[in-house]
């Protein structure tokens, strides 16, 4: 099956010295201008060596905000060309100049509730810099936004992550397809709320 073969790849994978490096570009990439999340491997590495789930999440923390300041940049130097394209790629496009106007008076809790929903933090970050969101507060909010993300996964794989590989391993198919819904919820949930 198609499935355990990338189950069982995705595992192996995880104990590779070179993975945290790739997770970390991820997660750096996802927050200014790549489409996939680093939970397709913290979750993964995390069942595969739940003794460094903490590392992994400081690690998916702290490139996560590093790329979100590249994607502040490119919003506040490089909307024109670059970030409007960006944004139109994700079919945000005619939603900016709302969440423009919603900064004046939301800044920090835009910024706080969708760094932890499955909406690209790309998004956030782009128009934050846009918007001229000021760079120190965007900073501070985006390390406890991110940080809640990857320390609240990196505590559930901590605490069940032993049972969730048994369970995930004997289910695999039932487990995708409820991943894959809610990844489509999310999707549906940041498209009518943004």
């Amino acid at each position: 099956m198609l499935l355990r073969r990338i189950y069982d790849w995705c595992i192996g994978a995880a104990g590779k010295p070179h993975a945290s490096w790739i997770m970390g570009a991820l997660s750096f990439g996802e927050s200014s201008i790549l489409p996939i999340p680093p939970d397709v491997m913290m979750i993964p590495m995390s069942l595969a060596r739940p003794d460094k789930t903490w590392y992994y999440a400081t690690l998916c923390t702290v490139t996560s905000v590093a790329g979100g300041l590249v994607g502040y940049l490119i919003g506040s130097a490089l909307y024109d060309t670059v970030g409007h394209w960006i944004i139109q790629a994700y079919g945000y496009g005619d939603k900016v100049q709302l969440f423009r106007d919603a900064y004046v008076h939301y800044g920090a809790w835009i910024i706080l509730l969708k760094g932890i929903t499955p909406i690209p933090y790309k998004i956030v970050t782009i128009t934050s810099g846009f918007a001229a969101y000021p760079i120190v507060p965007f900073l501070l909010l985006s390390i406890v936004a991110r940080g809640m993300r990857f320390y609240f996964f990196a505590f559930l794989l901590h605490r069940y992550g032993v049972w969730a590989r048994v369970n995930i391993e004997k289910r695999l198919g039932l487990w995708f397809t409820i991943a894959v819904l809610v990844v489509l919820a999310g999707v549906i949930a940041a498209t009518r709320l943004f």
